[in-house]
C-alpha cells in the first residue's frame, strides 16, 4: 500500500486555540521529524520542553512573550502573517523548556528531531535570518534561512521558501534520500503550506529516481507534503502567491541533495530572477 504523503489540518472554529496539525514519526513513517501546528487564543500559555530532542517553534502569526528555562520574558513578534514580514523563532536543544505566552491570537510551528547534544538555547529574530533568491525567470523564489547549517543546532534544519503566482520552486527537482556525502545526503522533509489568497493552490510532483512512482497533488493552504524520497518539485498556481516551511532532519546536518540528471543543466540556463521577489523584504534590506 503507498504511504500517504497528504495530510490536510484539522478544522477549528475562527479565533480559537488548538491543534491543526500534529504529524509524529511514526504517523509520517520515518524516524526523525515531528510537527505540530497550534493556534493559541490571547492569553493562553504554550509550553515546550525537551527530553532527548530539539525542538524549535516558528512564529506563523501573532505575538507574545518567551520565558526560557528560568530567564526573563523576552518579545516574540509581531508578525502578522507569513507574507506580512520575516520569521521570529526559538531554538531549544535537549534538556531545556521555554514559555510562550500569547498576546493576541497566534499561530506556531512547532519542529522536534531526536537529539541529545549538549547546545545552546536561542531565539532567532528576523534579522537573523537569510535571505537568498534562488532561480530565474519562472522559476525564481525567495528562501528565508532560519536554521541553516550553519545554526548551532544537532538535526534541525528549516527554512522558509516564497513561491510567487506561477513560478516553480524546489527546481530542478533533487533528491536527498541517499547517505552518499558530500553530493547527497538522507532527509526527511516537511512542506508545510500557506497561500496568500484564500484559493491559493499548487501543485507538488513526487516521483522516484528509478520510475516506479509518479503522483501529483493538489495543495491548499494549510496542507503538509511528507517527502520521504525521490524528487519533488513544486509550482504555484496563476494568480497564487505561496509559502512553505520546510523542516528537514536526517542522519547528517547537512543540505546536500541530487537533481534529477535530465534537468539539472537548468541550474546554468536561468534567465534573469522575477522582479516580484522579494515576495517579504527582509527586515535588514
Amino acid at each position: 500500500m503507498a504511504q500517504r504523503v497528504l495530510i490536510r489540518p484539522r478544522h477549528l472554529a475562527p479565533n480559537t486555540g488548538g491543534v491543526l496539525l500534529d504529524i509524529s514519526p511514526k504517523k509520517a513513517g520515518w524516524e526523525f521529524v515531528r510537527f505540530t501546528v497550534r493556534r493559541i487564543s490571547p492569553g493562553s500559555t504554550f509550553r515546550a520542553v525537551t527530553r532527548g530532542e530539539e525542538c524549535a517553534v516558528v512564529l506563523l502569526r501573532g505575538a507574545g512573550e518567551v520565558t526560557i528555562d528560568d530567564g526573563g520574558p523576552r518579545v516574540f513578534g509581531p508578525r502578522a502573517s507569513v507574507f506580512d514580514s520575516y520569521p521570529h523563532a526559538l531554538y531549544l536543544p535537549d534538556g531545556h523548556a521555554a514559555r510562550f505566552l500569547a498576546t493576541e491570537l497566534s499561530e506556531i510551528a512547532e519542529c522536534r528531531a531526536p537529539s541529545t547534544a549538549t547546545l545552546e538555547p536561542r531565539l532567532v529574530a528576523p534579522t537573523d535570518c537569510g535571505f537568498e533568491i534562488r532561480g530565474g525567470g519562472n522559476a525564481t523564489r525567495q528562501i528565508v534561512d532560519i536554521l541553516p547549517p550553519t545554526f548551532l543546532a544537532d538535526r534541525l534544519l528549516i527554512c522558509e521558501v516564497f513561491t510567487p503566482s506561477g513560478n516553480w520552486s524546489s527546481y530542478p527537482p533533487h533528491k536527498h534520500e541517499v547517505d552518499n556525502p558530500p553530493e547527497e545526503v538522507d532527509l526527511e522533509e516537511i512542506y508545510y503550506y500557506r497561500m496568500r489568497q484564500p484559493d491559493g493552490y499548487g501543485l507538488q510532483r513526487l516521483y522516484s529516481s528509478d520510475g516506479t512512482r509518479d503522483e501529483t497533488v493538489k495543495v491548499v493552504d494549510g496542507d503538509v507534503i511528507l517527502v520521504r524520497d525521490g524528487y519533488h518539485p513544486y509550482v504555484s498556481a496563476f494568480g497564487a502567491d505561496s509559502y512553505y516551511l520546510n523542516v528537514l532532519a536526517g542522519s547528517r546536518r547537512s543540505m546536500a541533495a541530487s537533481d534529477d540528471p535530465r534537468y539539472a543543466a537548468l541550474r546554468g540556463q536561468w534567465p534573469a530572477p522575477d522582479p516580484r521577489v522579494p515576495v517579504v523584504r527582509p527586515p535588514y534590506a
